[in-house]
């Protein structure tokens, strides 16, 4: 799976908003058509990775420090996304609410059958943090308590199975990842290396979230365009990171 990343209308948040749907399933495909001719053994589909809750640097009306997409906004995508084999994953930063309850907020998204999720904690708050003073962290109860919910939704509404993200760079982001539970067939966690910055260190990154990885876990890793140095192409990606990820993706 390839995917750009960021939020509808901010594109400095990542690639995805740089452009109108219909531009970005264009660039999607672009990418896609790339990664196939390199692995000409493999399927390789396209995705969309929706910031759906904007972590936010001042409190917000409703204290959470975490700003709401309206799923009106976003529906323009799944749209453009859904009529074009592109896959959606709706990635949630909470600030000071859990996953859980943001997760329930797109519930009507995730009813959908080509509609996943992504859980980024590095915009996971305790109640007396704010954003940008610290790297957030979640508790792997937390974690395992939303799989089960969207493992629930996709068996009760008869859905395909359902990709639920991990966003890491930390060992610390999640705290008790080896206890993560993987029992449920509705759900293939992904376990995504979003470091940035030169790539001896985003390699070190890759190899410290190696370690002691849950089982039945797929592995993810993330290109930016403005961050990395030199963020690699597609062909480097292929050859450098060992072992190939199942997703990559583009902020």
């Amino acid at each position: 799976m390839v995917a750009l990343y960021g939020h509808p209308t901010a594109p400095v948040l990542g690639m995805l908003g740089e452009q109108a749907p219909a531009q970005a399933v264009a660039r999607v495909h672009a990418l896609v058509a790339q990664y196939q001719e390199l692995l000409p053994d493999e399927k390789v589909i396209g995705a969309f990775e929706i910031i759906a809750t904007v972590a936010s640097a001042g409190r917000t009306a409703d204290g959470s420090y975490s700003n709401r997409t309206p799923i009106e906004t976003i529906m323009p995508w799944i749209e453009a996304a859904e009529a074009n084999d592109i896959y959606v994953v709706i990635d949630l930063q909470p600030g000071r609410l859990d996953f859980l309850t943001q997760a329930k907020e797109y519930e009507a998204l995730l009813k959908r059958p080509w509609v996943g999720l992504a859980l980024d904690p590095e915009w996971r708050l305790k109640p007396n943090q704010v954003h940008l003073r610290q790297i957030g962290q979640v508790d792997i109860a937390e974690v395992n308590a939303v799989g089960t919910w969207l493992a629930d939704l996709v068996k009760a509404n008869d859905l395909p199975t359902k990709a639920l993200v991990l966003h890491q760079f930390q060992p610390r982001m999640i705290v008790g990842r080896d206890q993560l539970d993987t029992s449920r067939p509705e759900i293939q966690y992904v376990i995504h290396a979003d470091g940035q910055g030169g790539q001896p260190a985003k390699q070190a990154t890759w190899q410290a979230l190696l370690k002691d990885l849950p089982q039945n876990v797929f592995l993810g890793w993330k290109n930016f365009e403005d961050e990395d140095l030199p963020m690699l192409t597609p062909a480097q990606t292929v050859a450098q990171v060992t072992p190939l990820p199942h997703l990559v993706s583009y902020q």
